[in-house]
């Protein structure tokens, strides 16, 4: 037998070429298995799928899957499982070793221990690009020193449809914005290379337009057109890929009644011929065996196999009947191997780039010789949640909490005059004290299977935060729960009540629990649950000030709180600092400077309210609503203010290959440091096919002096101007382009110049 694969002198396509011709059918079909060592049937009730039944594969199970099977790929893995499961594989024939997966989807946050991020909504309110690569490399450096290898994000969907279940993993509802930011944690997960010992592989999910699915609902069908999916939904994939993304992850749903994990146009000839993706597919969780099941497409499993395959999936994550059907389909001719070979050499090949071969043999002799299981670097407990990690996290939370209102400048309490002798704070409200609420989706409370762990240190909940630093200023703080989330329950409330008006002021932590986010979690009414409308009503009758803090997965709709808080700070699933930076925002120590990524609904009946639609909507609104968002994309306060001026263009004629230099200036009007969000759209004032009102285009993150002047430069690539057309091609028309700046997207706040490309 050959072993020059083993050779790391030889490029890695050498080496796919000569392990792959040293391979039997069943260790070519085996590369293609992702196998869970968790179990996780689907709960039905009327028939539907509600939900998950967890359990665990018994050992015997799990090495047959090694041993026997070959699998290159296991994910819910994590300890010493991993070094077992590894061990076994450099011990079979060829030795090939285990790609391990893992949902670290805000750090590595199914291990207790690790540094846990705010979520992805959260953190793409800081609009923040090195902060939120420096996010990705911490999560891959906590991750590589468990012995994974692979993380399955980042989740570039787009949340446009506010019920969705998911909204908490996307990057907000902008295709560019969720681009960049994309980009952005690429880089860090993945590293300077892919073989360093401390990055680990990128995933792109869920491809494509899997948070456009009908209502909100989840895995459900997306009716779009493919112009459409070119237009809105692949941008952010398209620099996934410039960003050299190693995997991509196909969704549940389907796209105009065609599921995607067998839509060969737009894995095969949009992402690998026409992108030019050249790492590997991977499905999502049984989406194989769903095209049965589920979507009722094919009749059998040789159907979905062959379907599957062919349509440019590389690797099957959790079917395992695709294991013998495709041995069985390749040997008697049904699936040519060629095929086959396709997948297996794009898997293998990511496997050489990473130096998995070399990572896994030192892994496992480091195991055995009793050290780190991660060679090259710090010792686990050195690693995980080490102060860098630490000072990373408080960093980005600091950016990316909300500051929604402040009516007569209530905050920060230590600039207040009416707060002089302020001396008790009532901290009331159901997610005041959760930390799993804060959490949010996607922890080690919520998977791989649900569970109840104490949360090892440091973490934050909001009253611990705030009592902590209220207590430099000698300021008492007490707490009442007030009510339960999720029923209907107020009998706490009158102990709230009193709390309140035993107190100066009064901050009320409320909005949604990991059990109405997630898979299976979509939403129909987006009103605050349980007793806590009732609560804030009964709060805001003692007459304190009322400070309005909100720890949920998605936008609420809360017109009650815009208009009767006296202060809102939203801080999404703010993770494991959220209490401390909220406490340092109340007294002024921390400025809030991030920004809205996803825009607030008035009602659920309003939706879409996304920022960029289309025109042409008679009365462009509901009769019995406003037209405008309760808080729009780009949105959001600071204790500073800042002024616009001069916004000029360098040229105001070009052509469609140049790139001309968008610049303003941005004047810190107030008394405070701080950082501004500039943001430049773009609008089409006449196109061929219908364009929306606006479109970001670009934005930096400014750091201003009180009383500074910036001029703040921004390059826009006349190409980014385009259009697709009815042919699905990307065109910049000749015509005249509206170029507006400003610090959200609201139409009265932005400055504006004219472009005419020729």
């Amino acid at each position: 037998m050959n072993r020059a694969y083993l050779n790391a002198s030889l490029s890695p396509d050498a080496r796919t070429e000569i392990l792959l011709s040293e391979m039997t059918v069943e260790e070519k079909v085996g590369q293609l298995m992702q196998i869970s060592c968790m179990k996780a049937d689907p709960k039905f009730e009327d028939g539907k799928a509600t939900g998950w039944i967890y359990g665990r594969m018994d050992d015997t199970d799990r090495n047959s899957w090694v041993l026997e099977k070959f699998a290159g790929s296991f994910l819910h893995v994590l300890g010493d499982e991993i070094d077992a499961i590894q061990e076994m594989a450099l011990k079979t024939r060829l030795g090939i070793p285990v790609l391990f997966g893992i949902d670290a989807i805000h750090g590595h946050a199914l291990h207790n221990g690790a540094t846990i991020f705010p979520s992805q909504l959260a953190m793409s309110c800081s609009w923040d690009r090195n902060m939120i690569e420096q996010m990705g490399r911490v999560t891959a450096r906590e991750v590589a020193a468990d012995g994974i290898h692979w993380t399955f994000s980042p989740v570039l969907c787009i949340a446009r449809d506010l019920r969705w279940g998911r909204v908490n993993e996307t990057f907000g509802e902008d295709p560019y914005l969720i681009g960049e930011l994309g980009m952005s944690i690429i880089k860090g997960y993945q590293g300077r290379t892919l073989s360093d010992p401390d990055s680990i592989l990128a995933c792109a999910k869920h491809y494509l337009a899997y948070g456009e699915s009908t209502g909100g609902r989840d895995a459900y069908d997306a009716q779009i057109s493919m112009r459409k999916a070119r237009e809105v939904f692949l941008p952010p994939f398209e620099k996934a890929v410039e960003a050299g993304c190693a995997t991509f992850m196909t969704g549940y749903q389907s796209v105009d009644g065609r599921p995607v994990t067998i839509h060969e146009k737009l894995i095969k000839d949009v992402l690998k011929a026409e992108l030019g993706f050249d790492g590997f597919v991977v499905t999502d969780w049984n989406n194989t065996e769903s095209l049965i099941t589920q979507q009722r497409v094919v009749a059998g499993m040789d159907e979905a196999a062959t379907q599957t395959l062919l349509a440019g999936n590389d690797m099957i994550m959790n079917t395992p009947a695709f294991y013998e059907t495709m041995v069985r389909l390749v040997k008697n001719h049904s699936v040519k191997e060629e095929a086959l070979d396709e997948a297996v050499r794009r898997i293998l090949r990511i496997k050489f780039r990473m130096g998995l071969f070399e990572k896994a043999a030192k892994h496992v002799d480091a195991v055995q010789a009793d050290v780190s299981g991660a060679p090259d670097m710090e010792k686990e407990n050195v690693v995980y949640a080490c102060e860098k990690h630490l000072n990373v996290n408080l960093e980005l939370t600091r950016k990316s909490v909300v500051l929604l209102e402040n009516k007569k400048n209530l905050l920060p309490l230590t600039e207040n005059s009416q707060f002089g002798n302020l001396k008790k704070i009532a901290v009331i409200g159901p997610n005041a004290d959760d930390i799993a609420a804060q959490y949010g989706d996607w922890t080690y409370f919520t998977h791989p299977y649900p569970k109840d762990e104490k949360p090892q240190e440091p973490f934050y909940t909001m009253l611990r935060g705030i009592r902590e630093i209220s207590s430099k200023y000698g300021i008492q703080v007490d707490y009442s729960r007030g009510c339960h989330l999720m029923h209907a329950d107020d009998a706490q409330i009158e102990d709230a009540v009193s709390a309140a008006e035993n107190a100066d002021l009064v901050v009320a932590v409320v909005g949604d629990c990991i059990e109405q986010n997630g898979e299976f979690k979509d939403r129909a009414n987006l009103d605050l649950s349980g007793a806590q409308q009732h609560l804030l009503e009964r709060l805001k009758e003692t007459g304190r000030p009322l400070v309005v803090v909100m720890v949920n997965g998605k936008p609420l709709t809360v017109p009650w709180i815009k208009e009767h808080a006296d202060a809102v700070i939203e801080t999404f699933n703010a993770g494991m600092f959220g209490g401390k930076v909220v406490g340092e925002i109340l007294f002024g120590e921390t400025c809030p400077t991030g920004k809205l990524s996803i825009s607030f609904a008035q009602h659920t009946g309003q939706l879409p309210v996304y920022y960029n639609q289309l025109p042409g909507w008679h009365g462009s609104k509901y009769m019995d609503l406003p037209m405008e968002p309760l808080y729009p994309f780009g949105y959001g306060l600071s204790f500073t203010e800042f002024e616009y001026a001069n916004l000029k263009l360098s040229k105001h004629r070009c052509s469609p290959e140049e790139t001309i230099m968008v610049s303003v200036d941005v004047t810190n009007t107030g008394s405070v440091d701080s950082e501004e969000i500039v943001q430049l759209y773009v609008n089409d004032a006449i196109s061929s096919v219908m364009t929306p009102f606006m479109e970001l285009k670009g934005f930096e993150r400014v750091a201003i002096r009180a009383g500074e002047t910036k001029t703040v430069n921004m390059k826009l690539s006349v190409s980014d101007l385009y259009v697709i057309d009815l042919n699905e091609e990307k065109t910049v028309e000749a015509g005249t382009f509206e170029i507006m700046v400003g610090p959200d997207s609201r139409q009265a706040v932005l400055l504006k110049s004219n472009l005419t490309v020729a």
